[in-house]
């Protein structure tokens, strides 16, 4: 599961944690004006601003502006009119005379702080103060020629997880714009003996979509002090539709982030690769001095019955995003990111915070701007939420949304141990007793007759309407790492036993019906020094260690092996329940801790007639029934090669012998 209190336990204390409590009765917020129309924030036309701000309880709003991103005294200030549906309405002179905006509004009497408003798209130091900048201008040469990479359906997809800063700070990376958005634009970068990094190596490994870590505007670290290098994974949004500026070569220049993460997105799609923003809408950094609460407290955030603010994000707070008005600007921002930035996904934090309507919403939203936009997210909350279960996007409800996907905890934790009992050894290690787990993920959480779902760990019933509604993963940011994970799990096993369950633990994720899921650097046996939250931890923790892919040369070729195998066929890309429920057998009278299943009839069109897949779990070898004929091997434990590793013929009654924790995948045409 994941949980978020690492990173927020040095927020609580300063998060919004009352509005009310001695119980007196909440405001009635369904009773609030609301606005539809689809100008909030700042709004250019022609190259001149207006500025609409939604606080239907002030009594007066003011804009001010300065010179600089923070610092210094207001060097205008405007009384904002009232408009409609609650909103405060300004048009700025053609020529402002500053280039930094905040609003401050007056509400029950009091002066409330200055802060951007919640639609703020341009930012200068810390996110301290909008900026005056139409981010339509801050655009690098050719982004309007900017295509997307085709893609044909979701199952086609195959995820890299990774952080902006890990890809590029090691010394040996090769890289020269360290930590930065520009980091990933640089082409044909070297490490240690050669090896590919950061933009090169993501297009040698053959994913197709990268996934960052948010890339948002987040409040750990500070901007104007970057020669700390303070690390975050970045779960602290403070401005949702801004850009990260400490990601940035110049965080005090607004437009300096907006031009250079396009650059980023730009270049990514010249290498054939689609990106997925990880987004945290469940929460914001700081309740109590958010823009939210500030312009019109309580709202944005739900509350306890006594008036305190409940915390299902475990950060001191959680959105109300069941709220008009915080629906609104949640799927406003997402469209944002996919119109203005050209992104290609995004990933939901805690998910399950979030409330059905507001996901179907997003999606509708997506899909008019591109029907292949994909969204996925985190099925679960951290916390108890006063928002019903059944209003909930958790992965038990991912049945009532279409063309939305979840991440499937019960996969992950059969393979390689149960995720907060670190010690706990999982299927690829011998741990007895997960075969219905691990095959819930083969068939990629949907329905088949041949599954036990009483003895799966987690979901006792399918959760997905289809495949492409699955994301199959061992390992990701959160908890340790899959080869820290497998040490700790595996105390005495030697450093060639590590790597078989390594690789046979993807091999389950990337032959499962699904979406594969990978933490970059996992391909090259990544490991963090055992630790299992990361969140803050320096670079030397949580940078890719470009000597490891050098060092690990033979496991990197085999994860980019499993990647094309899955790629070239597409058996292993079942669109459908009905083509998995068709197509898909599992083998009878397998021995303990062995799964066999055979994919039947030139599934989906393979020229592969019958494909066979074998797992064996067990710390030792294992005799496992096998149809009789003729096969060509295709994977045997760390060898892939689809022209064929050699003939095997099997006799009727004659078991195969299984070699400890591998697979082997046979094939006949």
């Amino acid at each position: 599961m994941k949980f978020l209190l690492f990173l927020c336990l040095f927020l609580v204390a300063t998060a919004c944690a009352v509005s009310n409590k001695s119980g007196a009765k909440l405001p009635d917020f369904a009773a609030y004006p609301t606005y539809t129309g689809s100008d909030l924030g700042l709004t250019f036309v022609r190259g001149q601003a207006t500025l609409r701000v939604w606080a239907p309880t002030a009594e007066s709003m003011q804009l001010k502006l300065y010179a600089e991103g923070m610092g210094g005294e207001p060097v205008a200030t405007y009384a904002m009119q009232k408009s409609a549906g609650g909103t405060w309405v300004y048009q700025l002179p053609a020529q402002p005379p500053g280039r930094f905006y905040v609003v401050q509004a007056t509400i029950g009497g009091k002066q409330m702080a200055e802060v951007p408003d919640p639609y703020v798209h341009a930012v200068g130091i810390n996110g301290l103060r909008g900026a005056l900048l139409d981010p339509a201008t801050a655009s690098p040469a050719g982004w309007p020629d900017d295509r997307r990479p085709e893609l044909k359906q979701a199952t086609d997809i195959v995820i890299g997880e990774a952080h902006v800063r890990d890809l590029s700070m090691h010394p040996q990376s090769g890289i020269a714009h360290k930590g930065k958005f520009l980091g990933l634009t640089e082409p044909a970068t070297r490490g240690p003996q050669g090896v590919s990094t950061g933009l090169q190596h993501l297009q040698e490994l053959g994913i197709t979509h990268l996934h960052l870590l948010p890339t948002n505007d987040f409040a750990s670290v500070d901007e104007n002090r970057l020669e700390e290098n303070r690390y975050n994974w970045g779960y602290d949004p403070l401005h949702y539709s801004v850009p990260e500026g400490s990601y940035a070569t110049n965080p005090a220049d607004p437009a300096s982030r907006i031009r250079e993460f396009k650059q980023l997105v730009q270049a990514l799609h010249r290498q054939e690769l689609r990106l997925v923003l990880d987004v945290v809408y469940n929460h914001t950094a700081d309740a109590a001095r958010s823009s939210f609460d500030q312009l019109v407290p309580g709202y944005y955030y739900r509350q306890r019955p006594d008036g305190t603010y409940s915390d299902a994000a475990a950060c001191g707070n959680e959105v109300a995003s069941e709220r008009t008005m915080v629906r609104k600007l949640i799927v406003e921002s997402v469209a944002y990111w996919a119109r203005e930035y050209h992104v290609d996904g995004f990933r939901f934090d805690l998910m399950g915070i979030l409330d059905l309507r507001t996901m179907r919403a997003v999606r509708v939203a997506l899909d008019e701007i591109d029907h292949s936009i994909f969204i996925y997210g985190e099925g679960w909350t951290a916390g108890s939420s006063p928002l019903p279960e059944t209003e909930r996007a958790v992965k038990a409800n991912i049945p009532k949304l279409d063309r939305i996907a979840a991440f499937g905890d019960e996969l992950r934790d059969a393979v390689k141990g149960h995720y907060a009992r670190q010690t706990e050894p999982g299927f690829a290690s011998g741990q007895p007793g997960l075969e219905e787990s691990v095959k819930f993920g083969i068939v990629g959480a949907t329905q088949h007759p041949q599954l036990d779902y009483a003895k799966v760990n987690y979901s006792k019933a399918p959760w997905a309407n289809e495949p492409s509604q699955a994301i199959n993963y061992v390992a990701c940011h959160d908890d340790r790492v899959l080869w820290d994970k497998l040490t700790v799990a595996n105390p005495g096993a030697s450093e060639e036993e590590l790597i078989k369950m390594d690789l046979f633990s993807n091999t389950i994720v990337f032959t499962s019906q699904g979406i594969p899921f990978l933490p970059v650097g996992d391909e090259f046996l990544r490991t963090k020094g055992g630790s299992h939250n990361s969140y803050n931890l320096p670079d030397n923790v949580n940078q890719l260690d470009w000597a490891r892919k050098a060092q690990h040369r033979a496991v990197f070729e085999f994860y980019q092996k499993l990647i094309g195998l899955r790629k070239t066929h597409p058996a292993f890309r079942l669109p459908t329940r009905a083509l998995v429920e068709k197509h898909l057998a599992f083998l009878p009278a397998m021995p303990a801790n062995t799964i066999g299943y055979q994919l039947l009839n030139h599934a989906n069109g393979d020229d592969w007639g019958r494909i066979t897949v074998l797992f064996n779990g067990n710390r030792a070898a294992s005799s496992v029934p096998l149809p009789a004929g003729s096969y060509t091997v295709v994977l045997r434990g760390q060898e892939i090669n689809q022209k064929g590793l050699g003939q095997l013929t099997v006799e009727a009654g004659q078991p195969l012998s299984l070699p400890a924790s591998s697979a082997m995948i046979l094939v006949q045409p």
